[in-house]
């Protein structure tokens, strides 16, 4: 593999700024939540949005599947969904009428087998279903009747929950939520973003179609793929891997945290850290890149401790407690 010049990380910015732009025909506002889903797939991992319903988190996953050439299917998550309705199954096909043949066994394969996996509402489903996406999700393959069938690159599952207090939620699996790269909480917008959404949507809109219309492919699936390349070569000083490192293990005996974030943590913060200085067209991270990931890389991956959950604090505010407690290098 070539040692990358200063202008390719310049031109990998420039692409970058390219697809947020377009998405940001579409979805209004949310600023933050744009740039960390592009951090996500740059970094060639899975990205878990949460929000209350109507903020647009199908409307953000939607934009940026419109704005890359890719596959893209979407699954609608529900109770009495079946693990087969993800990755697909067996069926038997009988031989022709007289030819005197055997039935022969033909794997049908699901929606899962895309390049974009939009999993709608996914704590919708329960447990069983939702760990249809265990081996997906980290092995990039499927396993059908003994067969293993490997994914395409590149692949990547943008997942959209409700809060696990509204009604109809099942709780996601520790072992699942780990799996995601980033979680991104999406909030209320501004007055004047509000604002904008409303004219947006209605302004020679009919229904509830969501306003795609202006969204156009800007990158292929080629060029996504030598953006994540690029971002995996981004220098990463050994301070500011230790600086990492010591953002995770803080979490394991946190004051209000019943538990703590594993290796994978760290490693989450390191990756979406590089594709943050790609994103700024920087070959090298900073501790500041650090900082701004370990939120969303940390806060699915700790559990509140029962005399937080009964105080009302939230997770957010206990990592970002324990963030300024711990000493950033200085280069």
């Amino acid at each position: 593999m070539s040692t990358p010049e200063p202008e390719d990380f310049r031109r990998a910015a420039e692409t970058l700024q390219r697809l947020r732009d377009e998405i940001a025909k579409a979805m209004v506002g949310q600023r933050d939540a744009v740039e960390l889903l592009l951090i996500a797939i740059v970094a060639s991992g899975h990205v878990l949005i949460e929000g209350v319903p109507g903020l647009g988190k199908t409307l953000l996953a939607r934009a940026l599947s419109r704005a890359i050439a890719l596959r893209y299917a979407r699954v609608q998550f529900t109770p009495d969904m079946l693990p087969s309705d993800i990755t697909g199954h067996a069926v038997l096909d009988a031989p022709p009428a007289g030819s005197g043949g055997v039935a022969t066994l033909r794997v049908r394969r699901g929606p899962v087998f895309t390049n974009i996996l939009l999993a709608d509402e996914i704590n919708r489903a329960p447990a069983k279903t939702q760990a249809a996406l265990l081996e997906v999700m980290q092995e990039y393959q499927v396993t059908l009747e003994g067969e293993t069938l490997a994914l395409e690159r590149p692949f990547f599952v943008l997942a959209t929950q409700n809060p696990v207090d509204t009604e109809g939620t099942y709780p996601l699996p520790e072992a699942q939520l780990d799996r995601f790269l980033l979680k991104i909480e999406i909030g209320y917008p501004t007055h004047a973003d509000e604002a904008a959404i409303v004219v947006r949507t209605t302004r020679g809109q009919t229904g509830e179609r969501l306003p795609l219309d202006e969204v156009a492919e800007c990158i292929d699936g080629a060029t996504l793929v030598a953006l994540q390349d690029l971002a995996s070569q981004v220098r990463v000083d050994e301070r500011v891997v230790d600086y990492a490192v010591r953002i995770g293990r803080a979490t394991r005996g946190g004051l209000g945290l019943a538990a703590g974030s594993g290796p994978r943590g760290a490693i989450a913060i390191v990756r979406a850290a590089r594709a943050a200085a790609l994103l700024e067209a920087r070959d090298f991270v900073t501790p500041d890149d650090i900082k701004r990931c370990a939120l969303p890389a940390l806060r699915h991956r700790v559990l509140l401790a029962p005399d937080a959950q009964l105080e009302g604090r939230a997770v957010d505010e206990l990592l970002a407690g324990l963030l300024a407690t711990v000493d950033a290098p200085r280069l």
